[in-house]
C-alpha cells in the first residue's frame, strides 16, 4: 500500500473514531431519548383526524379502524365490543398504560381519544399510537388504532404486533361481538 493511501486510510479511521466518540458523548450527556429528539424532532407525531387520515408511503405504520368512519383503507377492520364506549375507552387506556416504555402524551376524554409514545427497548426508537373509541349504539362500541414509527422506513412489524397485542388484551376483557362495517367506500368518512 502506498504511503498516500495509508495516510488517507488512517485519516478516515481517525475521523470515524472521532465521530463515534462524539456520538457516545452526545448520548451520554443528553440520554438516548433526548438524543433521538435532538436528531429527529419531537417523538410525538401529533394528533390524527381519523375521518380525513391519509396513510404515509412507508410500511412503518398500522391502522385498525371501522372502515365507514375513516377516509384511509384500514390494514384490518376493527372489532365491535358489547361495551359502552366510555368503558371501552377506559380499558383501552389501562392496556396502553400498562405497556412498557409507554407515555401518554395526549388525552381527550370528551372525544374518547388518546395518544401515546412507546419506545423500543434497546434503541429507544419512538412510535406514536393514536386510539379512538366510537359508540355505535348504547352498549356497543368499536375502536380506531393507528401506530406509526417516527424513524426509518420499516418497523419489522412492530406497529402491527403492538396493535394486535392491544386488541387481544381488549378481547380478553370484553370479547368482540363482530366486526365494524365491512363495506369500505373510501369516501364516506363521518
Amino acid at each position: 500500500m502506498s504511503s498516500a493511501r495509508r495516510i488517507a486510510l488512517m485519516t478516515l479511521l481517525h475521523t470515524l473514531g472521532l465521530v463515534l466518540v462524539a456520538l457516545i458523548l452526545v448520548i451520554t450527556v443528553y440520554g438516548r431519548d433526548n438524543s433521538w429528539k435532538l436528531a429527529f424532532g419531537d417523538p410525538d407525531l401529533g394528533h390524527v383526524d381519523f375521518a380525513t387520515l391519509r396513510k404515509g408511503p412507508n410500511p412503518n405504520e398500522w391502522l385498525v379502524a371501522p372502515p365507514d368512519r375513516i377516509e384511509a383503507a384500514p390494514d384490518a377492520v376493527a372489532p365491535i365490543f358489547a361495551m359502552a364506549a366510555p368503558d371501552l375507552f377506559a380499558r383501552l387506556l389501562a392496556i396502553a398504560e400498562a405497556e412498557p416504555r409507554t407515555t401518554r402524551v395526549g388525552l381527550y376524554p370528551q372525544q374518547l381519544e388518546a395518544r401515546f409514545v412507546q419506545r423500543t427497548e434497546w434503541m429507544r426508537f419512538p412510535d406514536t399510537i393514536v386510539v379512538k373509541v366510537y359508540e355505535l349504539e348504547p352498549g356497543r362500541a368499536t375502536v380506531a388504532l393507528y401506530s406509526r414509527s417516527q424513524i426509518g422506513r420499516s418497523d419489522f412489524g412492530v406497529n402491527r404486533a403492538r396493535i394486535e397485542r392491544w386488541l387481544a388484551a381488549l378481547a380478553a376483557a370484553a370479547p368482540p361481538v363482530g366486526l365494524a362495517a365491512l363495506s369500505y367506500s373510501g369516501s364516506s368518512a363521518r
